[in-house]
């Protein structure tokens, strides 16, 4: 190879090199939306098994009817649901619990955060002001909640310094949402989150200390939010935006959009079958060895008929025993 064809060479690498830059350079604002500030694009993109209505921001949007019926779904019907269709990882618990008497059920809202950084909290709040966004990070996804939304957010579950979370903004979280939290992380004013009679809630500590994370806080700050309604880790599980929170009894289990009216059906159904085994247990016409285990054929036409002559006066609406019949045939 000659001096000319040598040189022509290192041009092209040079100019590849530049052309590869230059595109770097073009992708790397798409490719910091994927890794935390999610735009609605992005949402639908993460949740593409959900095929009804969604949120302005791209969020699935469960219907209430769904959500009102999930108040009566166990943490064991929906894991049986989630575990057939493949999510092994959607529950979590060893949570301090606000209202551990009621059932917390809405659609997830996620954020994230992680140990405080000066510069890229720098450049995260610089771009909030270009975007409008109000107060302090521990705010904005507050501004973002809908009725009955839940605010599920992973504070990587720092206590002492943590709470970014009181009274103040759990007002502000009810007076948006309705709803309760699942934050893994600590909270304060805790006598004052317990007067909202809904605010069902599940964290990892309560904690009197207060939260550093703004510039302001200097060599205080502690932690950085880097992710609004971007999949989210809380403990062993993976929350995508739009899941349907289910907390009760200590635990919480978050249902993909699309599998929640399954999970529903088959809670109904259940609550049915005990409701029917109980009885004949009751009266004597089975055995618990019959009953606990496979029914036989004679069994499920009891069943059936039970349904059919009991339908206007079991605990579910008419037109879901019908349904189950129709399912029968």
């Amino acid at each position: 190879m000659g001096a000319r064809q040598m040189m022509t060479g290192h041009l092209r690498l040079i100019e590849g090199a530049i052309v590869c830059l230059a595109l770097g350079v073009a992708v790397a604002p798409r490719a910091s939306a994927q890794q935390g500030f999610f735009t609605s694009t992005d949402v639908i993109k993460y949740t593409p098994d959900w095929h009804g209505e969604r949120f302005a921001d791209g969020r699935p949007k469960v219907p209430d009817e769904i959500l009102d019926r999930m108040k009566r779904v166990t943490l064991e019907e929906a894991w049986a649901v989630l575990q057939q269709n493949g999510f092994m990882h959607q529950y979590e618990d060893g949570w301090l619990s606000i209202h551990p008497d009621k059932v917390l059920v809405g659609r997830a809202l996620t954020a994230a955060w992680m140990p405080g950084r000066p510069d890229v909290q720098k450049l995260l709040e610089e771009e909030g002001a270009k975007e409008h966004r109000i107060g302090g990070m521990n705010a904005w996804p507050v501004d973002m909640l809908q009725k009955r939304d839940v605010y599920v957010c992973d504070h990587f579950g720092l206590k002492e310094g943590g709470p970014s979370i009181g009274d103040n903004v759990g007002n502000a979280i009810y007076a948006k949402s309705g709803n309760g939290i699942v934050y893994d992380g600590a909270v304060r004013d805790i006598n004052g989150l317990e007067e909202l009679p809904d605010f069902v809630a599940f964290v990892r500590f309560y904690d009197p200390s207060h939260h550093y994370g703004s510039l302001k806080s200097g060599k205080l700050l502690n932690s950085t939010m880097v992710s609004i309604n971007a999949p989210t880790r809380i403990g062993h599980a993976m929350v995508v935006p739009g899941d349907v929170v289910l907390g009760r009894n200590g635990g919480v289990i978050f249902i993909p959009a699309q599998l929640a009216e399954e999970v529903v059906k088959y809670s109904e159904e259940t609550h049915l079958r005990d409701l029917f085994g109980h009885e004949r247990l009751q009266e004597g016409k089975y055995t618990a060895g019959q009953i606990d285990a496979r029914w036989s054929d004679a069994i499920e036409q009891d069943y059936y008929q039970w349904l059919r002559e009991n339908e206007e006066h079991l605990p579910f609406p008419k037109a879901r025993i019908e349904e189950i019949l129709k399912e029968r045939k």
